[in-house]
């Protein structure tokens, strides 16, 4: 196998990581106002998240690290071309991190409100962003006439980027939704096994929606695309059946897979290349990629980064499993 056919698919196992663990803090975020009432009900969704909240950005970090040793001759035109989005998912990612360490620190119930609502918006943001790049990528990136790539905000707008980010929203949400009903107890509880199903459907449906609107899209194997976005819906669908039955934490697996699908999806829709503009207009992967001596020479420390991470993420699971009460301590 070539060795940038290796970074490439370490890139793709981090990308997935980080929206598997770091999505379901952008769910239980965007679902924070709907499910937690009353302060006590608040704290106990904060504190679901407060043991795992820095450690899942980890693997964005190494994501950037893979991408810029790994991928040298496509990272600033994949940054400089994506900008508008990357700015405010970055901007969207601080006000959210800032927001769930400051609230349990306000006194006044107008502080209390008004952190509230920026975790809110910390949840949105970057759920709502992350769909976007994807229906960006998927969509082609513009180019200027001197050959930059550079997002119009006309681009962004489009209905088949808006249903991206949508869909975005509601896989998140409903991953976060699985994740509290394994991890509370109680009214909060309650009330995300009864969303749980409801939010899953909703993101199926929005992802069959934007199917459907890709008719113009720049990717190259449609019918490899369609299979992952096939394998998404499932396992959106196997979410609700498993969550009606009340095996939450089948619930949460099948949530795990469908917020992991999309990054194979871009990868196999838009191959041989890993940045397009239009059909047959783009950056090859392995044009993206640097020299195979370079590649194999870093090899052996990036390999070390996935079992590194995996081995601090299920340390930490297992340090603070089990369910979190009204009455648990927490970090925030």
């Amino acid at each position: 196998m070539p060795v940038h056919i290796v970074w490439l698919a370490l890139l793709g196992l981090l990308l997935s990581g980080y929206f598997v663990l770091a999505g379901y803090d952008y769910g239980t975020q965007v679902l924070y106002p709907f499910v937690a009432r009353g302060e006590r009900e608040r704290r106990t969704v904060r504190a679901a998240l407060g043991p795992f909240f820095f450690g899942n950005e980890v693997w964005l970090v190494a994501v950037v690290g893979v991408l810029f040793g790994g991928f040298p001759f496509v990272e600033g035109e994949l940054l400089s071309g994506l900008y508008p989005l990357v700015v405010v998912v970055l901007l969207g990612l601080v006000v959210g991190k800032a927001a769930i360490q400051l609230r349990g620190r306000m006194s006044s119930a107008a502080g209390r409100r008004l952190w509230d609502a920026l975790i809110v918006l910390g949840g949105v943001v970057p759920a709502a962003g992350w769909g976007m790049v994807i229906g960006v990528l998927l969509r082609g990136v513009p180019r200027t006439p001197g050959g930059a790539y550079a997002l119009r905000w006309s681009t962004v707008l489009e209905p088949f980027v808006l249903a991206t980010g949508l869909g975005g929203v509601l896989l998140f949400a409903a991953h976060g939704a699985a994740f509290l009903s394994v991890r509370t107890e109680g009214p909060v509880a309650q009330r995300v096994r009864r969303l749980t199903p409801v939010l899953s459907a909703m993101a199926a449906a929005a992802v069959i929606a934007s199917t459907a609107l890709s008719q113009d899209v720049s990717i190259t194997e449609p019918g490899r695309a369609r299979c992952c976005a096939g394998v998404l819906v499932v396992a959106l669908v196997i979410a609700v059946i498993a969550s009606m039955r009340g095996r939450f934490t089948a619930a949460f697996a099948a949530t795990i897979v469908s917020v992991a699908v999309p990054v194979p999806l871009v990868g196999v829709a838009l191959h041989p290349y890993l940045l397009v503009s239009a059909p047959g207009q783009g950056v090859t992967v392995t044009e993206a990629a640097a020299d195979s001596v370079t590649l194999t020479a870093l090899l052996p420390v990036a390999i070390l980064i996935v079992p590194t991470i995996l081995a601090y993420q299920l340390w930490s699971w297992r340090l603070f499993r089990g369910r979190i009460t009204a009455d648990a301590p927490g970090y925030f």
